[in-house]
C-alpha cells in the first residue's frame, strides 16, 4: 500500500467470488438479473448485465431501470472493493444521464470511487452498450459507510488496460 493517498491499493479488499456471492445472495433482485463481475481492482469494477427480453422497453432498448440498477450495484462494487464487506454501506444519492439510446445488447458500466472518507464514498460509473466504445449512460453516486475498521483512500482510472 502506498502511503500516496491518491494512488490506489494494489489488490481489492475483497475477491471477485466474495463480491459476486454478496451480489446473488445479499441484493437478490440485482442478482437475479445475471451480472457478471468481468474485473474488479481496488476502487474500480467492470460489470456486464447480459441481454434479456426483460430489459428492453417499447422502442427497442435497454431499461433505464436495468441501467440504474446495473449502476448501483457497480459502484457498491467498487466501495466494498476498498473497504471490504461492509454489508451495510447503503446508496445515499445517484444521478444518473442517460446519453443515447443503447440497443437491445449486453451492457457494461466501468465504476471507480473518486473519493472514499469515514463515512462517505463517492464514485462515478460510465454505462456501454457492449462492443461500443461510446457510453449510453454516466451515472454519479454516494454511499454511506457504517462503522468499520479503517480504510484507504485510492482514486481510480477507467480503461486501465490503455483502451480509451
Amino acid at each position: 500500500m502506498s502511503t500516496d493517498d491518491r494512488t490506489p491499493a494494489a489488490t481489492p479488499a475483497m475477491s471477485k467470488d466474495e463480491l459476486d456471492a454478496l451480489i446473488r445472495e445479499g441484493v437478490p433482485l440485482v442478482g437475479s438479473f445475471g451480472v457478471v463481475i468481468d474485473s474488479l481492482g481496488a476502487g474500480t469494477i467492470r460489470l456486464r448485465l447480459p441481454y434479456k427480453d426483460d430489459f428492453v422497453r417499447p422502442g427497442g432498448t435497454v431499461t433505464g431501470p436495468a441501467m440504474f440498477g446495473l449502476a448501483d450495484v457497480a459502484l457498491y462494487g467498487a466501495v466494498l472493493s476498498l473497504i471490504g464487506r461492509v454489508e451495510l454501506a447503503v446508496t445515499t444519492s445517484m444521478t444518473i444521464n442517460f446519453l443515447r439510446r443503447p440497443p437491445p445488447v449486453a451492457i457494461i458500466a466501468e465504476a471507480r470511487v473518486l473519493k472514499l472518507g469515514k463515512r462517505l464514498a463517492y464514485g462515478e460509473i460510465l454505462i456501454f452498450s457492449e462492443g461500443d466504445p461510446e457510453p449510453v449512460a454516466h451515472a454519479t453516486g454516494t454511499y454511506s459507510i457504517p462503522p468499520h475498521d479503517p480504510v484507504t483512500v485510492a482514486v481510480s482510472h477507467y480503461r486501465t488496460d490503455g483502451a480509451s
